[in-house]
C-alpha cells in the first residue's frame, strides 16, 4: 500500500503540465503551438525565454525528484522504487490534464534518477547524450542515446531492479520520441567540414 501511495502521488505530480502553465502565465502563449508541439520545458523556453523556460524545466525535474526522494525517506527501496520512479514520467507522458497527450517525459525521468543515484545517473546519461548532441542536430537521437548511456550505467553499476528500471524507462522515452526518431538526422556543419576535407 505504501508503494501504491507513492506511485499515485508521482503520477499526479508528473501529470501537472508545468510548461504549459508557465507558457500561459508568463508569455501568454501555448507552448504546444511552437516547434514540435511538445508540452515541455524547451518549448516553454522558446515561447517565454528564461522567465518561462527555467521554472518549467526545474519544476519538471522536481516532479520526478520529489516523490522518489520522499518515498526513499519513507523506506521504499529496491524493487519498490521501480514503479515509483516510472510514475512521474508516465504522468507527464500521459497527462489527464492534457487529454492524455503529454510530453516526452525526459525531465521527469531525469529527476527520478537524480533522486535514486544522484550525479552518477546524470553522468551516465551525458556519456552518450553529449557526443550525439555535438555530432548531430536531432534532439530525439540525443535523448535516446542518453537513455542508452543510462542503461549501460545501470548494467555496469546497478542491481537487477535498477537495470529493469533503466530498460522500462528507455522503452518509454523511445515511445515518446517515436515520431521524431523517424526523421533522418543530419551532422552538424563542423562534422561535415571535417570529413569533407575542407577543414574548419
Amino acid at each position: 500500500m505504501a508503494v501504491l501511495f507513492w506511485v499515485l502521488l508521482g503520477f499526479i505530480l508528473g501529470s501537472i503540465p508545468f510548461a504549459v502553465l508557465m507558457g500561459k502565465w508568463i508569455a501568454g502563449r501555448d507552448v504546444r503551438s511552437v516547434a514540435d508541439g511538445n508540452p515541455g520545458g524547451m518549448n516553454a523556453l522558446r515561447v517565454g525565454g528564461v522567465k518561462a523556460g527555467a521554472p518549467a524545466i526545474v519544476l519538471d525535474l522536481a516532479k520526478g525528484f520529489v516523490p522518489v526522494y520522499l518515498a526513499r525517506r519513507a523506506g521504499v527501496e529496491d524493487w519498490g522504487l521501480v514503479p515509483v520512479c516510472l510514475a512521474p514520467a508516465l504522468g507527464h507522458a500521459f497527462s489527464p490534464f492534457l487529454k492524455f497527450r503529454g510530453g516526452k517525459a525526459l525531465a521527469a525521468t531525469g529527476g527520478a534518477w537524480l533522486a535514486v543515484k544522484g550525479i552518477g545517473a546524470l553522468l551516465g546519461y551525458a556519456s552518450l547524450a553529449l557526443p550525439f548532441t555535438l555530432l548531430q542536430v536531432e534532439d530525439a537521437w540525443s535523448a535516446n542515446a542518453g537513455m542508452v548511456g543510462l542503461l549501460l550505467y545501470a548494467i555496469w553499476f546497478g542491481e537487477p531492479w535498477l537495470q529493469l528500471l533503466a530498460i522500462l524507462n528507455t522503452m518509454l522515452i523511445v515511445y515518446t520520441h517515436r515520431h521524431d526518431l523517424f526523421r533522418p538526422s543530419h551532422f552538424r556543419p563542423w562534422v561535415i567540414r571535417l570529413f569533407s576535407g575542407r577543414g574548419a
